[in-house]
């Protein structure tokens, strides 16, 4: 693992990954910062993700259009915090909100510390695997009215959740008013090694190679010079970078 503190201007300079589910043909433009268009704020039913859910464990791809795969690590997801999650526990402060939870290893950890804390997804099986793991989770959009709104410590958008919607001005545009004043919000990037300024939107389905693949959704991958631009656009101030186990991310503050 390696960790680097950064200024807000060296963190604009650095070399970034890009992390998070499958993309494809031209990106249709982002619309500006603070455009929030309603996302899709009913319970996800995507047969394959809850089907890996139960079982906890893959294959599980996100396919693009051209055919092109993404894979999912669903037994990471369903088991303990490994290191790189590690680093990211440290750097919670307050209360702290995970953005697309899925089955909950990060908030049943918080739980297990005795740090207040709650995910949100919006597969109800996602949020049923939290719960049972230890953790509080609600099926929610990130675009619907949330617990604490405003109040949160800190949020987090791991496992390339900065992809929630296919936008991500719109998704750092939200945040500003979910986290309070001088709060902090961590986002796990393109991979390590990426293309530090991977800026797509795309159109993906979850498929597990076997069947019928789910229902298509918009998502998006970011590098961190990507996200760093759209994070200044938005009103956040970067404040830190940092890469584990081959995994990138980057702490966002809000200015009080």
């Amino acid at each position: 693992m390696t960790t680097a503190r950064t200024t807000p201007k060296t963190a604009t300079q650095a070399q970034a990954h890009t992390h998070a589910p499958a993309h494809a043909p031209a990106p249709p433009r982002s619309p500006g910062a603070g455009t929030l268009r309603p996302r899709r704020t009913a319970p996800w039913q995507a047969d394959p993700y809850t089907d890996a859910l139960r079982t906890g464990r893959g294959p599980l791809f996100l396919r693009r259009s051209d055919g092109w795969l993404l894979p999912l690590e669903v037994e990471r997801w369903c088991g303990e915090p490994d290191s790189a999650d590690l680093t990211v526990l440290e750097r919670c402060r307050g209360t702290v909100l995970d953005i697309g939870c899925g089955p909950g290893r990060l908030v049943a950890a918080l739980a297990s510390r005795g740090r207040p804390s709650l995910g949100i997804d919006i597969s109800p099986a996602a949020v049923a695997h939290a719960v049972r793991a230890g953790g509080s989770a609600l099926v929610r959009s990130v675009f619907d009215p949330l617990p604490r709104e405003g109040g949160w410590h800190t949020a987090l958008l791991m496992d390339g959740n900065i992809g929630i919607g296919g936008d991500p001005l719109a998704l750092l545009a939200r945040l500003t008013g979910v986290v309070r004043s001088a709060g902090s919000l961590i986002v796990e990037t393109a991979a390590a090694g990426m293309d530090a300024e991977l800026d797509e939107r795309v159109r993906v389905r979850v498929d597990n190679g076997n069947g019928a693949p789910g229902e298509a959704f918009s998502w998006a991958r970011v590098g961190a010079r990507a996200l760093i631009r759209h994070a200044r656009a938005t009103g956040w101030t970067p404040s830190e970078q940092w890469t584990a186990a081959g995994r990138r991310f980057v702490a966002l503050e809000r200015p009080g």
